[in-house]
């Protein structure tokens, strides 16, 4: 299942709906690209499952490690936000 493409994420978390941009390129079991222009990190393919994580600043700063599956156009998954728990995230290949 090729994961590669641009794809319209959506996180659902305590302070509402949370949308970005994720651009993604597999080359065998690792995963490179950005997510809002800014430099994904620890990217792994492995079958349909992929995993990333990048960090943000605002409103507080945290590193947010994703772990999804692709069927087809669609991603879903979960983000784990550090002390912030885990919440799910939709996504669509644009």
């Amino acid at each position: 299942m090729p994961v590669d493409g641009t794809w319209n994420i959506i996180v659902n978390s305590p302070m509402g709906a949370q949308p970005s941009t994720l651009s993604i390129t597999s080359n065998g079991a690792v995963l490179t690209g950005t997510q809002n222009r800014e430099q994904i990190a620890n990217g792994k393919v492995e079958g349909n499952t992929i995993t990333w994580s990048n960090s943000i600043k605002n409103p507080v700063p945290v590193t947010l490690e994703f772990f999804g599956k692709v069927d087809g156009d669609t991603l879903n998954g979960e983000v784990k936000a550090g002390a912030f728990g885990s919440f799910p995230f939709t996504g669509n290949r644009v």
